[in-house]
């Protein structure tokens, strides 16, 4: 008798025949987050919610059978019985936001379910919740099956659409089980949108749209319009994510206090832990509240450091910020504890700031010309430098617009630095170097000096290789439009280094690092990671299913990208935000970054290949990486290099278990869409450039698929997490020249003899701009509590593909591996650029960090 009852219950008669009358259930587990109770807009959401279940509107799932198609429903996968979340009342949301796990238990039946593949859930509270994924145990021939989720799910009475997730197991469209097929097509048909209408918080929308918000139209005055970028010849730009704001003459802006509120699609918002962070660091950057104080300040106190001493105080006592009603108000409402942590005060009103690193060794090792040419290649932004390749250097721009732009840099300049070399056996011998920054700068040069407050030049700076590896700066140029017009061509002037005029010479460094620092904001820093980046994700989840190899693959590095750059949008880039506040370029900086985007190429982000173009390397199928470094010691270029060939190992092992053939490639319907839209529509000003790749083959998907990786992570920390570490000390970086070189025999010559170093200050960023400036990148230098560093998922189960895990877990070997190489190189005292005479490490590429300012650390995903 017990083996006929233990018979029935497997599902069998006693003579080992199937019989239909087999029910069981199967036991999940849901893990999910309760809203905060601290979150803003959120009243008692718990108790809300409680009083929901108490009438029946709780949390239902239905598991979607993956091998029984319903006729019914058009053959879609089977719908089980609905099955909901137990003991939500006694569950308690905790006050700070975590993880809570709840029991389901499902009514199975084979002939209906079979094999479960997704699972519809119906959210009926009033609140919405963080669905982090569903386990299910036992399932028969199965064992465990996994949901990974990590989405928001809304009240159904809100977001009308039912939810679907699918297992982790991962499908190329062609092997969806068919009954999950329409499931698969229907996500991505919702998060498309249809283009029209504003969007809400809601809604699950991927959209595109030109930066057409950066100025408030209706505030009439002509002076603060800037165009819209993107869509036109004019001002090529990269696509970001439409919010459907109605439009006046352009989109609509967002009130300064609403920042935190501008769409982007839920799940691209920012998590409670990221933020809090970004709130209690991010009130201090976000001072645009607190300019009207601070203006007053700088105006009562005066807008000057007058000398080095001065500008230290920054950092050795703070400012004492003023009374005012805006700072009255924050100090009324906000705790004492976060104002604290927000301003670095005491309690009274002292707003103090951390001493950079550059400064934290000698107080004037920033002034010798060893770092000004190391940072060239180990600071903020070593992604510029290049081989000189002809001399005198010359300009590619349009002679018949711009007149004679070559450069006037003689042989006579530089011949006796050369250690008894011709610059003709210089350059042959790959010992002279240029970082360039006059063709980019000139065309907006003279609309620049005219139109604002800032006095620029365009800066080509010719450096020496000597033999331990070092750069030492040979002459700079400074160049000026024609006065009588841009036909004319330019006005240059050459400076070579001391004994001849120190402080002539620490001024023309100052307007190269001027220059710098707006091209590394503006292009290596926004432009080629932030921007560049964001139709990548947009295009990503529109076409290429949750379930897509190539999604799980990509979507780690997208996290928070659309939020901060939404935020960006907002408060930095916008018309008169911080970065015309405090760059060069003023009102023209977005402008000046669209006429770069017109020279952007994709292929030339990977790593090798800018390398290359930019002569700093040469293929040697010998050395490592198949690349001869021309500068051994050049950090930038040595740990990326090693951190390159980790991702490219990681993404070719992965890619491989998908697709074995160039076939596999060019059938992917996902795959080709999704690429078709990123190349057409992501990126639709620089669709006709022949050198996007087709798509057809498994090397294009490698090379393409690493470099999206590469630009997302260890480019954008190279360019972003040392900014406080070299430019919050402002003299380092200045952002702003105020004054043109003191010519002899003027005022200006004179004072410059009598006092250097106040010339020099009040030459290069003025207070107000140093104080907002310095709060800004001390924010853009912080790692969040919550962050994911390259080689971690942030979702255990991602894949239910061993062979991917495992090629993940040598990924992280690799990662830990060079780590320990990046250790040693700092170590070698040879090795003279990885610290400088400022004594800094080179760690900008060291894959971890810990929490805060560390100045190492890659993070997966450009998150600030």
């Amino acid at each position: 008798m017990q083996s006929i009852i233990d018979a029935l219950s497997a599902g069998h008669d006693d003579n080992g025949g199937q019989i239909n009358i087999a029910k069981r259930e199967i036991k999940g587990t849901v893990v999910l987050m309760k809203k905060n109770v601290l979150e803003f807009n959120d009243f008692n959401a718990s108790i809300v919610d409680r009083f929901d279940e108490l009438l029946g509107r709780g949390v239902s799932l239905q598991l979607i059978s993956s091998v029984h198609g319903d006729p019914q429903n058009g053959n879609k996968g089977k719908l089980g019985k609905a099955a909901y979340l137990e003991n939500w009342i006694p569950t308690i949301a905790p006050l700070k936001t975590g993880e809570t796990a709840y029991d389901v238990t499902f009514e199975w039946e084979e002939e209906e379910i079979g094999v479960p593949g997704g699972f519809v859930i119906k959210n009926n509270h009033h609140n919405e919740f963080f669905l982090k994924s569903l386990t299910l145990e036992d399932v028969p021939g199965e064992g465990r099956i996994h949901f990974p989720c990590n989405s928001w799910v809304y009240p159904a009475k809100r977001y009308a659409k039912d939810r679907v997730f699918f297992t982790n197991k991962s499908y190329l469209p062609h092997e969806m089980p068919l009954p999950l097929v329409k499931y698969r097509e229907e996500e991505l048909v919702g998060l498309r949108g249809n283009g029209q209408g504003e969007l809400r918080e809601w809604d699950r929308v991927y959209d595109y749209a030109c930066y057409n918000d950066l100025w408030d139209p209706d505030d009439g005055d002509a002076d603060n319009a800037r165009p819209t970028l993107g869509g036109s010849a004019e001002y090529p730009y990269p696509r970001w994510g439409r919010t459907g704001r109605p439009p006046s003459k352009s989109e609509s802006r967002l009130p300064l206090l609403m920042s935190l509120d501008i769409y982007v699609p839920r799940d691209e918002r920012f998590g409670h832990l990221k933020m809090s962070d970004f709130l209690l660091n991010g009130l201090k950057a976000i001072v645009q509240i607190v300019k009207p104080e601070l203006e007053a300040l700088c105006s009562e106190d005066g807008n000057e450091f007058d000398s080095f001493d001065d500008a230290l105080k920054l950092y050795d006592g703070g400012v004492k910020l003023p009374r005012g009603p805006t700072l009255d108000n924050l100090w009324k409402d906000i705790p004492l504890d976060i104002i604290n942590l927000i301003f670095h005060t005491d309690g009274e009103r002292i707003l103090k700031y951390p001493l950079p690193e550059v400064i934290k060794e000698s107080r004037t090792a920033w002034r010798t010309d060893e770092e000004f040419a190391r940072e060239m290649l180990a600071g903020l932004n070593p992604v510029v430098i290049s081989i000189l390749q002809e001399f005198p250097p010359r300009s590619k721009l349009d002679a018949k617009v711009y007149g004679n732009q070559d450069s006037s840099i003689s042989e006579e300049h530089l011949r006796h630095q050369l250690n008894g070399l011709t610059v003709a056996e210089a350059i042959k011998t790959n010992k002279l170097f240029i970082l360039d920054h006059h063709d980019t700068i000139m065309p907006y040069l003279r609309r620049i000096n005219d139109n604002t407050t800032s006095k620029a030049y365009a800066t080509r700076t010719i450096l020496y290789l000597q033999n331990d590896d070092t750069l030492k700066p040979l002459a700079i140029e400074l160049s000026l439009p024609h006065p009588d017009g841009d036909q004319f061509g330019a006005i240059n002037k050459v400076y070579t280094p001391p004994p001849a005029d120190q402080i002539i010479w620490q001024l023309a460094k100052a307007y190269v690092a001027v220059n710098d620092s707006g091209y590394h904001e503006l292009i290596s820093h926004f432009l080629h990671t932030h921007a560049v980046i964001e139709p990548f994700v947009i295009a990503t989840n529109r076409q290429l299913s949750v379930v897509h190899p190539i999604f799980k693959l990509l979507h780690p590095h997208f996290r928070d990208t659309m939020n901060i750059n939404a935020l960006g949008r907002q408060v930095l880039i916008n018309g008169g935000g911080l970065m015309e506040f405090t760059l060069y370029p003023a009102k023209y900086c977005m402008e000046f970054s669209s006429s770069l985007y017109k020279h952007w190429n994709f292929t030339e982000q990977a790593l090798p290949q800018d390398l290359k173009k930019r002569g700093m390397a040469v293929p040697d199928p010998v050395s490592k990486h198949g690349l001869r470094l021309l500068i051994k010691d050049y950090p930038y270029a040595v740990d990326g290099l090693d951190i390159w060939s980790a991702i490219r190992n990681w993404v070719a092992n992965y890619t491989s278990l998908y697709y074995k053939t160039d076939d596999a490639i060019r059938s992917d319907v996902e795959l080709q869409t999704w690429w078709k839209e990123l190349v057409e529509v992501g990126h639709a000003d620089k669709r006709d450039e022949p050198w996007w790749p087709k798509m057809r083959n498994r090397d294009e998907l490698i090379e393409s698929c690493t470099t999206v990786i590469w630009i997302a992570s260890a480019l954008h920390a190279a360019t972003n997490f040392g900014q406080y570490t070299y430019a919050g000390y402002m003299p380092n970086r200045p952002t702003i020249s105020r004054r043109f070189m003191p010519e002899e025999g003027t005022l200006e010559f004179e004072e410059m003899r009598e006092n250097p170093d106040r010339v020099f200050l009040r030459t290069i960023t003025a207070r107000l701009q140093t104080l907002l400036g310095i709060s800004l990148i001390e924010l853009l230098s912080t790692h969040s509590s919550d962050e994911f560093y390259l080689g971690q998922r942030d979702t255990a189960g991602w894949t239910a593909e061993l062979e991917a895990e495992a090629a993940f877990e040598r990924f992280g070997k690799a990662l830990t591996e060079v780590e320990e190489r990046i250790v040693e190189r700092n170590g070698e005292e040879n090795l003279r650029n990885r610290y400088g005479a400022v004594k800094i490490p080179y760690t900008l590429l060291f894959p971890t960090s810990e929490v805060g300012r560390t100045g190492k650390g890659i993070p997966n995903s450009i998150t600030i």
